[in-house]
């Protein structure tokens, strides 16, 4: 839904209503930078950072969230109230974008009228309400990142099949001579079961899935490949003007060493670096020229920045 124009807010009641406002910290590095205080936890494990706004009594409903997330009162005060760990299956109301549950029972002792600087934390399936208690309600959530079983093994398992030949297929070695012609014995279904453990029971497949998959945007269309591609020499020119590199908004970075070597993941993509680059390229601190220094920078560098993951700060953009 959205943008919307000051006309649908002034169509709207004067409460009972909410705004919310997703991957704010794509666009606002003021808001960017909040990330920095959730350095306990490794930054590929946080998905976005949305804000809510209401007027008084504003609120989306009683409800779930399948993934962690911190809720902290920017302004006004919001009222929370908790209904506990909710099953999966938890009927919701039918017929209506949001998953509001159909009934909602508040726990004992988990009700709080949160104040600017007052934070709550919030478990998978957690009930929880929040009804916005002043015309200055505004909320910052903080949410990570929490692939479910079947996005987990159907991504896995497409990964997979990219990194196989054709050759690899089911056999009957050793196979005992077929009692019944028409039946799916224990032994052929157990030498299946084998067969698909033996190609997905790889511990460096898993890490190298898995740092793909939790550095993928979550809005592809925020990471362009620059139209006019830079050159190395443009790049090192651009560093030694005292001009700082940046992450650019949406993309994501990890890294992973083994016993194989050292891969930055990037945007969904891995990239084969010293450990010493991808620590520094996965630091979402600004980058100066020093970064040249390290072996690989320039070509690996020059590539991020084409592919729209690193960039430099453009004239009229505001850090505020």
């Amino acid at each position: 839904h959205g943008p919307f124009d000051d006309a649908t807010f002034e169509r709207l009641s004067e409460g009972h209503w909410s705004l919310l406002v997703q991957a704010v910290d794509h666009y606002v590095p003021s808001i960017a930078a909040l990330m920095d205080e959730f350095d306990f936890l490794p930054r590929w494990r946080l998905d976005d950072i949305m804000v809510s706004y209401a007027p008084p009594g504003g609120s989306v409903g009683p409800h779930i969230d399948q993934y962690d997330v911190f809720l902290l009162q920017a302004s006004g005060h919001r009222r929370w109230q908790l209904g506990g760990k909710q099953p999966g299956n938890a009927p919701i109301i039918q017929g209506i974008d949001l998953r509001i549950l159909q009934s909602f029972e508040i726990e004992a002792d988990s009700d709080w009228t949160l104040a600017p600087g007052d934070m709550l934390y919030l478990p998978p399936g957690w009930a929880h309400h929040g009804v916005s208690q002043t015309d200055d309600c505004m909320t910052i959530s903080v949410g990570f990142r929490a692939p479910s079983a079947d996005e987990a093994i159907t991504s896995y398992a497409d990964y997979v099949g990219e990194q196989m030949s054709d050759s690899q297929r089911y056999s009957d070695a050793g196979m005992a001579p077929a009692e019944e012609v028409g039946e799916l014995d224990d032994a052929a279904v157990e030498r299946m079961r084998q067969f698909i453990l033996s190609t997905l029971d790889n511990p460096e497949q898993v890490a190298q899935w898995f740092g793909r998959v939790m550095t993928q945007p979550k809005y592809i269309d925020q990471v362009v490949p620059l139209e006019e591609p830079m050159s190395e020499a443009d790049l090192v020119a651009q560093l030694q003007d005292g001009e700082p590199l940046f992450h650019m908004p949406g993309s994501r970075f990890a890294w992973r060493s083994d016993a194989s070597g050292t891969t930055l993941f990037v945007d969904g993509d891995g990239h084969s670096c010293s450990e010493t680059l991808a620590k520094r390229l996965a630091d979402p601190t600004p980058m100066y020229e020093e970064v040249l220094e390290i072996d690989g920078a320039k070509a690996l560098i020059t590539q991020l920045i084409n592919s729209g993951s690193l960039g430099f700060m453009g004239e009229g953009d505001d850090e505020e």
